[in-house]
């Protein structure tokens, strides 16, 4: 009988939770991967994509707050639960956009009827994210040494790195994430004659965060 139960992502920087967590649910039938931090958990979601997020907040590197913004803002019909220690209650901290809030040590019944509430009414079909077109953004300059630079944001995790770069500037060159190591194709385009940097900048701004918009997951 095939498995009906959401796949899970329980995310969180102490070993003792996860494989807690991870053991009862499995035991109770819920297919269970785990991650110790949110980069972690991303490159989980390039894998597979859950049916549900369990997420700590209180992480080193990307910490759940982070990695939940990030998931909301690329994956905004999966299901997320935050969870912690540091708050009482069920309400969802204020600015955390969780669907649902568990406290850590309220019992696995607990947990269990928030995770019912939020169950999808059927299954997320498995979806291996598409290769993302490239990037174009302008140079932003040179640095104090001369080098000749860029501003990178990462569709991934949504933070911004810089790269230095030389020759062409027409060709489509490959990169890292320097926080979650993902990686990115980008292409570099020349700002037009005499248009001020301050508003070549806002231009290339713009055209970035519409190509993260338009890129497939």
């Amino acid at each position: 009988m095939p498995c009906t139960k959401e796949r899970l992502l329980i995310v969180d920087d102490e070993p003792s939770i996860r494989e807690s967590l991870s053991s009862v649910l499995t035991e109770i039938g819920y297919p269970v991967r785990a991650a110790e931090d949110g980069f972690s958990a991303l490159a989980e979601i390039r894998t597979e994509i859950p049916d549900m997020i369990l997420s700590d907040l209180n992480m080193p590197g990307m910490s759940g707050y982070e990695f939940i913004a990030v998931v909301r803002r690329r994956f905004p019909a999966i299901p997320v639960i935050a969870m912690s220690g540091a708050f009482s209650g069920d309400e969802v901290p204020f600015e955390v956009p969780a669907d649902a809030f568990y406290q850590k040590g309220g019992g696995v019944r607990s947990l269990l009827k928030i995770m019912e509430s939020l169950a999808p009414p059927k299954r997320t079909p498995v979806r291996q994210p598409s290769p993302s077109a490239p990037l174009w953004i302008e140079r932003n300059g040179s640095d104090a040494h001369g080098r000749t630079y860029v501003s990178i944001t990462c569709p991934e995790c949504l933070r911004n790195f810089h790269r230095h770069v030389g020759g062409s500037l027409s060709l489509v060159r490959e990169a890292h994430c320097a926080h979650c190591g993902n990686p990115i194709s980008y292409a570099i385009v020349e700002p037009p004659a005499g248009a001020p940097a301050q508003a070549s900048s806002c231009r290339a701004t713009r055209r970035l965060l519409v190509a993260i918009c338009e890129t497939p997951l």
